[in-house]
């Protein structure tokens, strides 16, 4: 379940608070308690960060496929003349 928040990332976003998360986590320095905070919220960006890039290639997907039907039916009907 994702919150209104997360549905509101951009993927740069998502993308630039995940860095600054890791960042953190790699620096130490923070209790157990925030270091957990911080692993929980870099799960949520990483999470909105793959529905992003889900959503971006099943839109490539789709177009290939689209061009690929197109150049299909343009072979075929070049063939009938």
């Amino acid at each position: 379940m994702t919150s209104k928040v997360e549905e509101a990332l951009g993927y740069e976003q998502a993308r630039d608070e995940l860095i600054e998360v890791v960042r953190r986590l790699e620096a130490g320095g923070t209790t157990l308690e925030e270091s957990l905070a911080l692993w929980e919220r870099g799960e949520e960006l990483a999470k909105v960060c793959r529905r992003w890039l889900d959503g971006a290639r099943a839109r490539l997907d789709a177009a290939l496929a689209e061009e690929a039907e197109a150049e299909a039916a343009q072979e075929n009907a070049g063939g009938e003349s």
